[in-house]
């Protein structure tokens, strides 16, 4: 990974522990997320699940049916305590005889543990390839033309997977375009200098702010264990099968479904402050100590202030008198792309 951020670094990129913070010019580059953008997902983690075995073994760990992951589709998958509250969320898909699952990388390691405690005799290998597959994210109007300009084809279908000589490309879900482009590190730097040339460079947090915009959660060390998956709006992005069988948490996960309407839920707010929250930070109402939610993820808005995830009782939003706030400032409600149950 030094190789690479040093080659982004003679591009103007400026690292802080290891996460990519800008090009240089973090007004400008925010100001472009709406536009064409491209950024280094180096702040996400990969780990490889191999061997005879690898599909089974997964299919008892987590919330999703990665019997489906046939190497043309991806799917978001949660990673479950017993008591049903989630330890990591992956994206997961499939490439040639082994599967894959990206995570922040903040939590890959104690997840790869955990998850190689279970192997057992179970014919599998669980490795970290975050070093040896790159990937970056690129997004924006013209992102489609760009892909197919230089791969001659690009995923047309929401969580669509190609697999071609020399990179991996994903359509990720959501309103607005956004792709993944995995590539070894031998194809990086000429990919990188393809795709970049009419896009604009930005730093993880512009990233930070679409994958917000399309309502899409992460878990990091300060909410692991906070959150059963619908919580966090799991299920409406098809990350749980319910009929796939038995896997760890799964029975709170089942009956927290069975049971009728969730009361917990994961919405998208503004926040109209300088200070960045944190995950983890919580949320009260105006005039009260208890925490009605926390913050599930938060970036930086082009048009000031911050937006962020927020998971908080939904019967907190029908009040009137009270509203919720973080450190006093109110949380302005903004629609989700897609419907809660």
């Amino acid at each position: 990974m030094t190789q690479w951020h040093d080659f982004l670094s003679t591009q103007g990129a400026v690292f802080q522990d290891g996460e990519l913070q800008s090009f240089g010019d973090s007004h400008n580059e925010l100001a472009a997320a709406n536009g064409d953008i491209i950024t280094s997902l180096s702040h996400l983690g990969l780990l490889e699940i191999s061997g005879e075995d690898a599909v089974t073994f997964l299919q008892g760990q987590v919330t999703n049916d990665v019997k489906k992951l046939d190497g043309s589709v991806s799917q978001y998958a949660g990673y479950c305590s017993p008591k049903g509250r989630l330890l990591a969320l992956f994206l997961a898909f499939a490439h040639a005889d082994h599967l894959h699952l990206q995570m922040p990388r903040s939590i890959l390691e104690p997840i790869m543990k955990r998850l190689k405690m279970f192997v057992m005799r179970s014919k599998v290998v669980i490795t970290d390839k975050s070093t040896d597959i790159l990937c970056f994210g690129i997004a924006g109007p013209n992102a489609e033309r760009a892909l197919t300009a230089l791969f001659n084809t690009a995923p047309q279908a929401p969580q669509q997977l190609i697999t071609l000589d020399d990179a991996t490309l994903l359509l990720l879900a959501g309103d607005s375009v956004r792709y993944q482009v995995f590539t070894h590190t031998e194809n990086a730097e000429r990919l990188w200098n393809t795709l970049s040339a009419n896009s604009t460079k930005v730093g993880k947090s512009v990233w930070d702010y679409l994958e917000i915009q399309a309502g899409i959660p992460e878990i990091v060390p300060a909410t692991q264990e906070a959150f059963v998956p619908q919580m966090v709006n799991l299920d409406a992005l098809d990350g749980i099968n319910f009929k796939k069988g038995c896997y760890t948490g799964q029975e709170i996960v089942a009956r927290t479904h069975y049971l009728g309407k969730v009361k917990r839920r994961t919405q998208i707010v503004h926040i109209n402050t300088e200070e960045m929250p944190q995950a983890g930070d919580t949320i009260q109402l105006v005039g009260h100590e208890e925490a009605i939610g926390q913050i599930v993820r938060a970036a930086k808005s082009p048009n000031g202030g911050v937006d962020a995830l927020v998971e908080i009782r939904l019967e907190n939003l029908e009040l009137t008198d009270e509203f919720p706030v973080w450190k006093g400032k109110k949380l302005e409600f903004k629609a989700l792309p897609y419907a809660l149950n």
